[in-house]
Formats: structure tokens, C-alpha cells, sequence
């Protein structure tokens, strides 16, 4: 099978480097600011947390320090998964690059290092998914898709997000 690549433009650069200081791999664990969710949030992410698959991409789960019901991670390099953050302003501009897979739709973004940051768009919480340049297929995301479909509902038609 050819791998598929995330191919995305016009990305804030600065956003994308903030986010990929977030986080670094120490011994067995994988360093990750977890979000502050609202409360309106929490449950969601807490149900997401315990429907996560083992494996993303084929790689298998890690532990995430501090240990967050809100944060998930898998292989080295790692991909890594935050539950509960805010709408990163890049999801109101019309000439933004998203995708849908597996019933999840996605704001794509990519930075000048080749990480991609994902963010699920039409939900009642918004999950970041951090990639290393090398996991750069969508493998993760339709990984992802059955857990997040289940436990974070799609906004209704006509209704706002905060």
C-alpha cells in the first residue's frame, strides 16, 4: 500500500512550533502539557482517553508525563494526542487546508519542519493530534476516527462552538 501523505499549505508557523515544544520523549515516557479543558469537555475527553487504541500507525502506546486523562501518545518520535484544546484561530479562515476521514473531519496543518498538527473540526471538543514528520501518512487519523466518532459528537447543524 503507497502511504498517503498530509500535503497542507499556508500554515501559522509560530502556532506550529509552540505546539511541537509541548512535548519531548524522556526515558519511557513522553513529556506532554496537557490542556485545560472547560468542564462542558472533560467527560469527552476522559471517555476518548479510555477508548484510544493500543496502537496508531502501528506503534504502540506510551505513557505520557504528567500522566493526563486529556493526553495520549504512541511510538517514538511520538505521536502525540491532546484532548480538550482550544479552537486554534486557523479553523475560521476559508482557505484553511481540512480533510475528512472516517466520518472525522480535520483542520491540516504542517510545519516548515514537516510536523503536522490535526485538529478535529465539527466536534464538541477539539482533539490535536501531533505528528512527526515521518509518521506524515493518514494512518493516525484513521486509527483515531472510531474512538473519537464515539465519544466526542459531531455540532449539530446550526450550532456554534466555543
Amino acid at each position: 500500500m503507497t502511504p498517503r501523505r498530509l500535503a497542507v499549505s499556508g500554515v501559522s508557523v509560530v502556532a506550529l512550533l509552540v505546539i511541537a515544544a509541548t512535548f519531548l520523549v524522556s526515558g519511557n515516557a513522553v513529556q506532554v502539557a496537557p490542556p485545560a479543558p472547560e468542564a462542558k469537555v472533560r467527560g469527552m475527553c476522559t471517555a476518548l482517553a479510555d477508548a484510544l487504541p493500543d496502537s496508531v500507525a502501528g506503534l504502540e502506546r506510551r505513557d505520557t508525563e504528567p500522566s493526563s486523562p486529556f493526553t495520549a501518545a504512541w511510538g517514538d518520535s511520538a505521536i502525540v494526542l491532546r484532548c480538550g484544546v482550544p479552537r486554534p484561530a486557523e479553523m475560521l479562515d476559508t482557505k484553511a487546508a481540512g480533510g475528512e476521514i472516517r466520518g472525522v473531519r480535520w483542520l491540516l496543518q504542517t510545519s516548515p519542519d514537516g510536523r503536522h498538527r490535526c485538529t478535529t473540526a465539527l466536534r464538541k471538543a477539539y482533539v490535536e493530534l501531533t505528528l512527526p514528520a515521518k509518521y506524515g501518512d493518514v494512518g493516525a487519523l484513521m486509527d483515531l476516527a472510531a474512538a473519537i466518532k464515539k465519544t466526542v459528537p459531531r455540532i449539530q447543524d446550526g450550532a456554534k462552538s466555543s
